[in-house]
């Protein structure tokens, strides 16, 4: 059954923080706060991880629109191919915050996502989710989750959430209450910006 660890979004605790990145770290998959809605993610690096997270969303993994959480622009070059000017400023004007930029990716991406031209980055504005990717070294690759049978589309309660779950991932951090509106998704692979999911963010940055 999963951990279930409770981290204040004011003053996130190291001491807490290490232990989710610990389980992220020996392969485990975590629920955590973002500042959209509660995500479900695991290290980048982990196959079997990923792997896990693709049979969850019932998905191939090589073809899942997974998110690349980073912690900040530092980690761009490691998976995206480099940057105009214009591009670069509207990143830095937006992130942190509620956006998924979708980025052409180059070839230092993961084996298992080689195959994907395009890569979403995100880059929240959420101290716990930072401070769980910092520790980390490395981004997370993350998809929110979703209530499919539900009215409300997204769970917010973390209690209710470690109910649902906590069979199916390692560790559920409880953040205080999400939110129940997702990133606005912004493809940048091509001259123009294009909307393609209007969420949160304001979509005329």
């Amino acid at each position: 059954m999963a951990t279930f660890i409770k981290i204040y979004q004011d003053n996130p605790s190291p001491t807490e923080v290490a232990k989710v990145v610990q389980i992220i770290k020996k392969g485990g998959l975590v629920i955590y706060p973002s500042d959209t809605v509660y995500a479900l993610g695991c290290d980048i690096t982990n196959n079997r991880a990923l792997e896990r997270i693709a049979q969850i969303k019932k998905v191939k993994l090589a073809k899942a629109n997974f998110s690349f959480v980073c912690k900040d622009l530092s980690n761009l070059s490691d998976y995206v191919k480099q940057l105009d000017n214009t591009t670069f400023k509207l990143l830095k004007r937006a992130l942190p915050g509620p956006y998924t930029f979708i980025l052409p990716g180059n070839n230092k991406l993961p084996n298992v996502f080689k195959k994907k031209k395009q890569v979403g980055i995100r880059v929240p504005d959420n101290s716990i989710a930072q401070a769980i990717v910092t520790a980390l070294g490395n981004p997370i690759v993350s998809t929110s989750i979703k209530d499919e049978d539900q009215v409300i589309e997204y769970t917010t309660d973390p209690e209710l959430i470690f109910e649902k779950w906590k069979h199916l991932v390692d560790v559920v951090v409880d953040g205080g209450y999400g939110g129940n509106i997702p990133s606005t998704v912004i493809d940048l692979t091509s001259q123009t910006p294009i909307l393609v999911r209007q969420g949160k963010g304001n979509s005329s940055i």
